[in-house]
């Protein structure tokens, strides 16, 4: 059981001093969890503190890829409309 930094990760050091088990490091491009040393903060907190700070959303990801912090989960943008930019590369307004 470990976590893990994805490559949307932006390096803004925040989750780096808040890991209880020092297992967070700047990596290159982005920071990298040590899988021996992440115990996902089992123990010391309810939540990881690594996913409880991290602005990004999907950049902490669980032992089978799902991200802590899902798209939208942060920004509150419904799903909907991510993945119809994404498809689309625009937002249908309506009445607009």
């Amino acid at each position: 059981m470990a976590l893990e930094i994805t490559e949307v990760c932006v390096g803004c050091y925040a989750c780096e001093p808040l890991c209880p088990n020092k297992a967070i490091s700047a990596g290159n491009p982005v920071f990298t969890i040590d899988p021996d040393k992440c115990t996902e903060c089992l123990g010391d907190y309810d939540k990881p503190q690594c996913a409880e700070i991290c602005p990004i959303e999907a950049a902490i990801v669980d032992e089978i890829g799902d991200p802590l912090n899902p798209l939208g989960s942060l920004t509150g943008i419904p799903i909907h409309l991510i993945e119809e930019y994404n498809t689309t590369g625009t937002v249908a307004r309506p009445g607009v």
